[in-house]
C-alpha cells in the first residue's frame, strides 16, 4: 500500500476502530470486577503501633515534601501524662486537603516513621469543599482488636528506639487499666 499522508492514516485508523467491539467498564455497578492495582496510591492513612500510640511524630516532614502545599502538621509535645506517640512530639493537628493534593507520594518518602501510607481508596469526590480537607480523625487507622486508644503510657522498660525497631507487639496489662481508668474518668489525664 502507498504511503498516505499523515492526515489520511490518522482517518484510516478512526475509521477502522469504528468497527471493534467496546469495552465499557460498569462502574460503579461492577467496580469489584476492577480493584485498584497493588501500586495505586490512594487516600493517606496515618498508621499506630501496635499497642495503638500514633506513629506520626509530628516532624512535618511530609509537609515540608508535598509540592502542592496540601498538609497542614501541627506538632506538640507529649507529657508522661498525655502521650500519643513513642516520640518527645505528636501531630497534634494533622490536615490533608485533597482540592490540593496531587498524589505523587513525595509525603510517604519523606516520613521517617513511616506513619504515612496510602491506601487503595480512590472514591474521594464530594459536594462540598469542606469535606476534601481531612482532619486528624478521618486519615487515622482504626483501632485493631487488641490496640488502646491513646493517651496512654509506652510499655514499661521500653523507649521509642524499641517502637522503632519493632520490638512491641502489643498492648501491656498496664495500658489496659490505665486506658480502663481514662475512660471512667476523662478528666483524670488532664
Amino acid at each position: 500500500m502507498p504511503e498516505l499522508p499523515p492526515a489520511l492514516s490518522g482517518f484510516w485508523v478512526t475509521f477502522r476502530t469504528q468497527f471493534q467491539k467496546v469495552n465499557t467498564e460498569q462502574y460503579p455497578e461492577q467496580k469489584d470486577k476492577f480493584p485498584p492495582k497493588p501500586r495505586f496510591h490512594g487516600r493517606h492513612q496515618l498508621n499506630r503501633w501496635a499497642d495503638g500510640l500514633e506513629k506520626c511524630v509530628g516532624c512535618e516532614l511530609c509537609a515540608w515534601a508535598c509540592p502542592a502545599d496540601a498538609i497542614y502538621v501541627q506538632g506538640a509535645d507529649n507529657t508522661e501524662q498525655q502521650r500519643f506517640s513513642p516520640g518527645e512530639r505528636y501531630g497534634r493537628v494533622y490536615q490533608i486537603n485533597y482540592l490540593r493534593c496531587i498524589f505523587c507520594g513525595l509525603c510517604i518518602e519523606a516520613c521517617p516513621t513511616r506513619a504515612l501510607t496510602m491506601t487503595h481508596e480512590y472514591e474521594l469526590a464530594d459536594n462540598e469543599r469542606e469535606k476534601l480537607i481531612y482532619e486528624k480523625q478521618d486519615l487515622l487507622a482504626p483501632l485493631g482488636p487488641d490496640m488502646v486508644p491513646p493517651p496512654h503510657a509506652m510499655v514499661e522498660g521500653m523507649d521509642a528506639k524499641d517502637y522503632y525497631d519493632g520490638e512491641v507487639t502489643g498492648p501491656t496489662d498496664e495500658q489496659r487499666e490505665e486506658a480502663r481508668q481514662l475512660q471512667r474518668n476523662p478528666g483524670a489525664a488532664l
